[in-house]
């Protein structure tokens, strides 16, 4: 049994919440200028080259790259063979939350409750905490702060099974053309499929944090999303919504074994910020 203080797992978050708010991952600064070489609308070569210059100057500058600073989401496989000591491992990660919004100067999204007095807790928190117990004796923490002009153009539908690949492949396009401009595009569209209603949403989320240029290890899925990928670039939405060839960076999906009678499908709508950062204690 390792033991781990509360204190570093609440510094652990808080360095890596402002990691993920100043620095673009270079997966991403690479795919967009990619992007711009490839590129057929002098708008949307423009706001490309707008997009980039604004990630290289929140990395050089240390401050926010965009000012939606999200939701705070956090995927953590936790060690079996680890206790937390000196502390609450729930509580710590809200306090490394606390900390870098305010030593950040983040702006701080978060309300109580979200249909009547919609006061605003002050710290962004609570944040939402995905946990997974693994073997071992270390945590590996990802963070990732998501905004909500791309996840609210997220959508889920409870497809039949007999609607198949089509009907994915159509609700996929359907909630990106939707969308349009309102996500900030180019965008990181993460998919679940299979499961539960929850578990589908969870997957779609995680798989925003997949590599750009990484696909599903199983190769029908990975020519899935090669194939949606390219469709999505030809809607001619592009960069900024304002027209072009570039509307996605990525279309990851990934799948979970589902009841004979359900075909769960979720689309999560992630901008090109797609702000994440990892750290092991």
């Amino acid at each position: 049994m390792r033991e781990i203080n509360a204190e570093t797992i609440c510094a652990t978050v808080k360095d890596l919440f402002l990691q993920a708010n100043y620095c673009i991952s270079a997966d991403i600064l690479t795919a967009l200028k990619t992007g711009l070489e490839k590129e057929e609308s002098p708008t949307g070569k423009a706001v490309l080259q707008q997009i980039i210059s604004n990630d290289e100057i929140a990395a050089n500058e240390k401050v926010a790259i965009c000012q939606d600073t999200g939701m705070s989401i956090l995927f953590v496989k936790l060690g079996q063979e680890v206790h937390v000591v000196d502390g609450d491992f729930n509580e710590a990660i809200h306090q490394g939350v606390r900390e870098a919004y305010a030593q950040g100067y983040l702006r701080k999204s978060i309300v109580t409750d979200p249909v009547f007095s919609r006061k605003n807790t002050g710290d962004n928190t609570p944040a939402v905490i995905h946990v997974e117990i693994v073997p071992g004796d270390k945590i590996e923490i990802e963070v990732s702060p998501k905004g909500f002009g791309s996840e609210n153009m997220s959508g889920l539908k409870m497809l039949s099974p007999s609607d198949g690949e089509k009907g994915v492949r159509d609700f996929i396009i359907e909630t990106v053309q939707k969308a349009g401009p309102n996500p900030c595009p180019p965008v990181i569209i993460g998919v679940g499929i299979g499961s539960t209603i929850e578990m589908a949403a969870k997957t779609a989320k995680k798989a925003t944090l997949r590599g750009i240029g990484e696909h599903n290890a199983d190769p029908r899925y990975a020519q899935l999303e090669i194939e949606l990928l390219n469709d999505i670039n030809q809607l001619g939405i592009g960069p900024g919504g304002l027209g072009g060839t570039t509307t996605a960076l990525a279309v990851n999906i990934d799948w979970l074994p589902a009841h004979l009678a359900s075909l769960p499908v979720v689309v999560n709508m992630c901008c090109h910020a797609a702000r994440h950062a990892k750290g092991e204690i």
